[in-house]
């Protein structure tokens, strides 16, 4: 039952994907009214197929499509966050193409692969991986935000306001979203990475800290700390803070890259 939800929930993604891009050729809000409803019922069949497969004992092993499956209802979830908190479906439209694949990749994904490391076995690695998964999702979103910045800030300077940048918020409004997930997202990374750490660290010693992805973790945690800084100390904001957070997802690429060549979180086939 927990695949029939998803599936369920994936078909729903896919009608406000859909809604967002008819509403890119109409002149209104960049997305319909009508999306908000549909992603709410999509995302609560979504959580209902994750707890279903929790209980089945499907996510023991914490397979690669159950991670995407996951990453795509955080993403959604501070998608939903975000209208209620500022009224604007705008990141939207990066946001549901995205959580509509990743979500689409796990419904459809047969013999899919899976964490090999007995030490993603044990189920305590669930807290562990929402908290890094959070972060990852407040990250995404951030870069989204910032994208979006710097189309607006380019339409205003050009004083052409059609298409995407007409129906975005004002600049103030993007850059707050940006900002305030990024205070979402690095306490999740953070406890995340500690809590991968000091476990990880009984299990495999001094050596679990020499694995590519922990080392580009903690780059990525070093930028994400940077970002941050520049905008409490420094002042960053618009522009020079939308780079930078272009910068950190950049770097949270590479970290899940590193998935598949890592010898802690490799994924291998069953």
């Amino acid at each position: 039952m927990s695949l029939f939800w998803l599936r369920v929930a994936v078909c729903l993604y896919g009608i406000s994907l859909l809604y967002a891009l008819i509403a890119l050729v109409r002149r209104r809000e960049i997305l319909s009214r009508a999306t908000l409803p549909v992603a709410v019922v999509a995302v609560t069949l979504h959580f209902v197929a994750l707890v279903e497969a929790f209980a089945a004992g499907k996510m023991v092993a914490m397979p690669l499509h159950q991670s995407e499956s996951l990453l795509a209802f955080l993403m959604m979830l501070l998608f939903i966050g975000v209208y209620y908190l500022y009224r604007t479906t705008s990141p939207g439209i990066v946001v549901l193409p995205i959580a509509f694949l990743l979500s689409l990749s796990a419904a459809l994904a047969q013999a899919a692969p899976q964490f090999g490391s007995p030490l993603l076995r044990s189920g305590w690695i669930y807290t562990h991986i929402i908290l890094i998964l959070t972060g990852y999702a407040a990250l995404f979103f951030s870069f989204i935000a910032s994208v979006l910045y710097l189309v607006h800030e380019r339409s205003l300077k050009n004083k052409n306001l059609n298409g995407i940048a007409g129906k975005l918020p004002a600049l103030e409004t993007i850059d707050s979203i940006g900002y305030k997930l990024l205070l979402i997202g690095f306490p999740f990374m953070t406890i995340g990475l500690i809590a991968g750490s000091v476990i990880a660290q009984v299990q495999y010693g001094s050596r679990y800290f020499l694995d590519p992805k922990v080392i580009l973790s903690l780059l990525m945690w070093g930028v994400y700390m940077l970002m941050l800084y520049t905008r409490w100390n420094a002042g960053w904001r618009g522009r020079r803070a939308a780079l930078l957070a272009a910068i950190a997802f950049a770097a949270a690429l590479s970290v899940w890259a590193a998935n598949y060549f890592s010898g802690v979180h490799r994924f291998v086939a069953r």
